[in-house]
């Protein structure tokens, strides 16, 4: 009895052995795998993370068409009151269109990590894009302010949900070589909404009826219909499938994605391997787990990058940008064209990470990004003080060009970081309080800044960018003394790194264990 105990313990031990080898090899290819190699290698793979990272469109569009929407006069008219010869939004429902959907949102992203790890990827955002049909639609209906915020809260519950399960997707079919392009791709489509619907709003925004805004609204059923198509073909995330016990529909996930023979063997004992190294870390794989031990140095560094995006004053440009520029004295058709440009800017810099992200890494590319778009901050903030109408449109200019070297920098990374520091076991919890703690700051911003803003309010206009200024150099602090180099790790790497609370100086030089294997 005891022999063929010691028989089985022996065999059960060689089959890990086996599977640990072929998760090394697999983690050496993918060091050895370029972009391009790996896309070529992995089509499937690549098109689907493709996807789901084109269903945050219909984020980004809804998380901006608040702030488009008040620069329109025709809906501050049908909305707003009578204030010195034009219509003004009250601070009250402004501060209710832009505060409800980000504290639906948030509630949205922890309802996304419960729901997501317990039924699945794939259908929870299947199911949060057919429902915003039903949002959209009260939008667009909409003659009330009461009813408008209902459509909003109800859209910003469902793009809560859809934005933390995407990254996640993203984040765990993506191969090692293109997961920094495709994180960083999640914020492009944070700038193509947003372009979408300027170029829209330049061409409606002066009808004198309801169709001024609603022709924004009416364009978000394109973006929906667009992800609903393809949503029940999605492979369900093998990560997943194999954390919950599901071994063989992760397989026949895996070979929806393009793998077989070897490759899928090395897939699955690589995705296996990482898990159960992770497991002692995160038994449970609870909320509170992302705060246990090595977990919360890992939540904290994963989190803080998209916590410095809202605190360093994107949601002040994005929703405040182009009713300043009116404010400041130009057109209408003026403020929309520079929006266009705002937006086009922001694309270009995006595009620029896709470069860079890689080759000069996250730290640097996050550091030095935040310090610009810092700099810019205080010196609109000041032109504005200044006053006169040179310094009045300079500071016009530094806002628009804040897209540009945000995008290029904190912009894209942050959601880099959001889904790759993340340990497996739990990724979609962690990118849930990472979004819903970015929602928050949101949430504080979109109640408070009205009144620091508005013409009949305190009036800062541009002088309310000292505060984010100022927070922005508390920012710098953090990145500088907290914030390691992760570029060109597996997760298996990641782990070790983390576990064995290696400082964030030696984090881009450390050589692992499983480096060492590989080497061997």
């Amino acid at each position: 009895m005891d022999s063929s105990k010691n028989d089985e313990a022996k065999g059960a031990e060689h089959i890990h052995d086996a599977s640990e080898d072929l998760a090394r090899v697999a983690n050496q290819e993918a060091h050895e795998l370029g972009p391009i190699a790996a896309m070529r290698k992995h089509p499937l793979d690549t098109a689907w993370a493709f996807f789901a990272v084109v269903s945050c469109l219909l984020v980004s569009f809804e998380n901006q068409a608040s702030g488009m929407v008040l620069s329109i006069p025709q809906f501050r008219k049908d909305f707003g009151n009578e204030f010195e010869g034009s219509y003004v939004l009250d601070a009250d429902w402004q501060s209710a269109f832009y505060g409800g959907p980000v504290a639906s949102s948030i509630i949205g992203t922890f309802s996304a990590g419960y729901l997501a790890d317990k039924v699945g990827r794939k259908p929870i955002l299947g199911v949060s894009i057919a429902l915003s049909f039903v949002a959209i639609a009260i939008e667009f209906i909409a003659t009330t302010p009461a009813m408008f915020f209902g459509g909003k809260f109800l859209n910003g519950f469902l793009t809560g949900i859809i934005l933390s399960v995407a990254v996640t997707y993203v984040g765990e079919v993506t191969p090692m070589a293109i997961r920094g392009l495709f994180t960083c791709l999640t914020a492009l489509m944070m700038t193509i909404g947003p372009l979408t619907a300027a170029i829209i709003v330049d061409n409606t925004g002066n009808i004198d009826s309801p169709w001024a805004y609603r022709a924004i609204f009416c364009s978000q059923f394109g973006f929906a219909g667009i992800c609903i198509i393809f949503a029940p073909f999605m492979p369900e995330s093998p990560v997943w499938l194999l954390s919950v016990g599901k071994a063989d529909k992760a397989t026949r996930a895996l070979r929806r994605l393009g793998y077989s023979g070897t490759g899928l063997d090395m897939r699955i004992s690589q995705i296996q391997t990482t898990l159960d190294k992770a497991k002692e870390e995160a038994a449970g794989a609870t909320y509170l787990d992302c705060f246990r031990r090595s977990n919360l140095r890992r939540t904290i560094i994963s989190v803080m990058p998209l916590a410095i995006q809202a605190l360093g004053g994107v949601y002040f440009v994005a929703s405040y940008g182009t009713y300043y520029i009116q404010l400041a004295g130009y057109s209408t058709a003026a403020s929309f064209k520079l929006q266009i440009a705002q937006h086009g800017l922001s694309m270009a810099g995006n595009i620029c990470s896709w470069f860079l992200v890689d080759r000069v890494g996250r730290r640097p590319l996050t550091f030095w990004g935040t310090f610009s778009v810092t700099l810019i901050l205080l010196i609109a903030a000041g032109l504005a003080t200044e006053g006169s109408p040179g310094a009045i449109k300079g500071s016009v200019a530094l806002i628009v060009l804040y897209n540009f070297f945000y995008n290029i920098s904190i912009g894209a990374t942050a959601y880099t970081l959001l889904c790759e520091v993340a340990t497996s076991r739990l990724r979609v919890k962690t990118v849930s309080i990472g979004i819903a703690l970015q929602y928050t700051i949101f949430c504080v911003w979109a109640f408070v800044i009205p009144y620091m803003f508005n013409p009949d309010q305190a009036n800062l206009g541009a002088k309310t960018a000292f505060l984010f200024g100022g927070l922005g150099v508390l920012c710098l602090v953090y990145l500088w003394f907290y914030q390691p180099e992760t570029a060109h790790r597996s997760y298996e790497e990641l782990d070790e790194l983390f576990m064995k609370k290696v400082s964030v100086r030696q984090f881009a030089n450390y050589k692992t264990d499983a480096e060492a294997k590989e080497l061997n």
